[in-house]
């Protein structure tokens, strides 16, 4: 684990797509090899995070890159699984779009009973044990909601669901107080909540295929990748998590 207590996520192990270098790395990344968006995204000067991607691919070579990771893919539902993110956006949405995008996530924290701070203020912790930070990107509340359902009744009441904190936590001395989990439960965690938040895109007509890119779901393109994502969606799958709340439930989870 970082030295700093900074979350990171048990991704495939990097594979470079392109020659192009890498943005740079958070300083608190660069003490583990393999390590997640979530983990090192750099801090923004908005309200909204902004992100780091440990391979960018070029546009050009895009669609090469996501076939030959469906071809590692054999097994035919989470071959759909990831069609169906493909079939999204690779762009962020923006202005009024990304406001309905928001608040669509906002009635789902509330449909899975999560209170949600009101805007206005910053916020401490995107999960402080009692309320949701509403006040970022759909697809940042859609990976705490992850989290949240991912999470035990006894986990739910603590700060960052008791795994430390984030790379936007602010009362960072707060989060390493309330985690409770063991560094590889942690990785494991964070990885599930990742795809989870992801296929809820798909579902949703999100930008998902954004997010899988974000978070890096390519590193390890040509050797475990595909492997990877299809053992996290299979454990999602096993445990009855895929679906969302009706009115928004695919029939397609």
């Amino acid at each position: 684990m970082p030295t700093d207590g900074v979350r990171t996520t048990r991704f495939p192990d990097s594979q470079s797509l392109c020659r192009t270098p890498a943005k740079p790395v958070h300083a608190a990344c660069r003490s583990k090899p393999l390590f997640s968006f979530w983990a090192c995204r750099a801090r923004a000067e908005s309200p909204f995070v902004s992100e780091m991607i440990l391979t960018p691919v070029p546009r050009d070579r895009l669609g090469l890159a996501l076939d030959r990771f469906i071809a590692g893919i054999g097994e035919p539902y989470a071959r759909g699984v990831f069609r169906r993110i493909r079939a999204t956006s690779p762009n962020r949405a923006a202005g009024a779009e990304a406001e309905r995008h928001r608040q669509v996530a906002h009635s789902i924290a509330r449909a899975f009973g999560m209170a949600i701070h009101p805007d206005g203020k910053p916020r401490p912790h995107n999960w402080d044990g009692m309320a949701l930070n509403g006040a970022t990107e759909a697809y940042v509340i859609l990976h705490e909601i992850a989290h949240f359902i991912l999470a035990p009744p006894e986990r739910r009441r603590l700060v960052d669901f008791g795994l430390g904190p984030g790379p936007d936590t602010l009362d960072r001395d707060a989060a390493l107080r309330a985690a409770i989990l063991p560094p590889l439960a942690r990785e494991e965690d964070e990885a599930a909540a990742s795809l989870l938040g992801i296929v809820w895109e798909a579902q949703l007509g999100q930008p998902a295929l954004a997010s899988f890119l974000d978070q890096n779901w390519l590193e390890g393109l040509d050797r475990s990748a595909a492997f990877h994502f299809t053992a996290v969606l299979g454990s999602l799958r096993g445990r009855g998590l895929l679906g969302l709340p009706v009115p928004w439930r695919s029939d397609r989870a």
